[in-house]
């Protein structure tokens, strides 16, 4: 709440991206650049911005009626769970805001952070990956597009990457409980989320926290596995 940020500074956030110097060989980091230079692909090839691209292309045709983008421009800061007491960027309470710092120099729209959502609507598009672009009888993307995006292209050099998705652990650690497919894809996100489907199961997986409310320093979920164990607990009770 009243901060600002000039217009003309996601140029110099475009250009430190550019300017960034790669790293001498091939291997694997895990960045946010390709999704913010994807959001830039997008926006300036079709004229309009990511929000109002993924509201008219995909939220409002899926029902996805509680995900947005800014969301305090739609519903109540009461109904928005906090994510940190940020004491290190913004100095006050990040409530309704996006808590990741580029997205937030975007003014709340970035191409890999800034999306506020509930179960259901996550659910809603987990259930379109897992029916490979189809729902509701309209089709959003091809099962190739789907297919080629849930591979794991450098599985031999120990990546278990898809490209965006998520996949399940190669050796003993990972996103997972170890007990999901290999087809399974997911992600799981900063602030405590994780949204998981195995098309072999057909089983949606959605947990949303706030993890990092008050302190993002300390990360209780991850070190207790709170995630991964209660996906077992769920594909237990369900798989027999």
């Amino acid at each position: 709440e009243n901060l600002f940020i000039r217009n003309d500074y996601h140029d110099s956030i475009m250009k430190m991206i550019a300017d960034s110097k790669l790293i001498p060989k091939l291997e694997y980091r895990y960045s946010d650049f390709t999704f913010i230079i994807l959001k830039e692909y997008l926006e300036k090839s079709l004229h309009k911005t990511i929000d109002v691209l993924s509201q008219e292309n995909f939220y409002n045709s899926l029902g996805m009626n509680n995900t947005t983008y800014n969301p305090l421009q739609k519903f109540d800061k009461n109904s928005i769970a906090p994510t940190e007491i940020d004491n290190y960027f913004r100095y006050q309470t990040i409530q309704g805001y996006a808590h990741d710092m580029e997205a937030a120099m975007e003014g709340g729209v970035g191409g890999h952070a800034g999306i506020f959502s509930n179960t259901m609507d996550v659910a809603k598009i987990m259930q379109m990956y897992l029916q490979k672009g189809n729902y509701g009888n309209k089709e959003y993307f091809t099962a190739k597009t789907f297919d080629d995006f849930n591979s794991c292209y450098f599985y031999q050099e120990d990546n278990r990457r898809g490209l965006g998705f998520d996949k399940p652990q190669i050796g003993n650690e990972g996103p997972t409980c170890g007990c999901v497919s290999k087809s399974s894809f997911g992600h799981t996100g900063f602030t405590g989320t994780m949204a998981w489907a195995d098309p072999e199961t057909e089983i949606v997986y959605v947990f949303l926290s706030n993890r990092t409310y008050p302190d993002a320093t300390v990360n209780y979920l991850s070190k207790g596995n709170i995630r991964e164990d209660i996906q077992k607990v769920i594909q237990d009770a369900i798989v027999k």
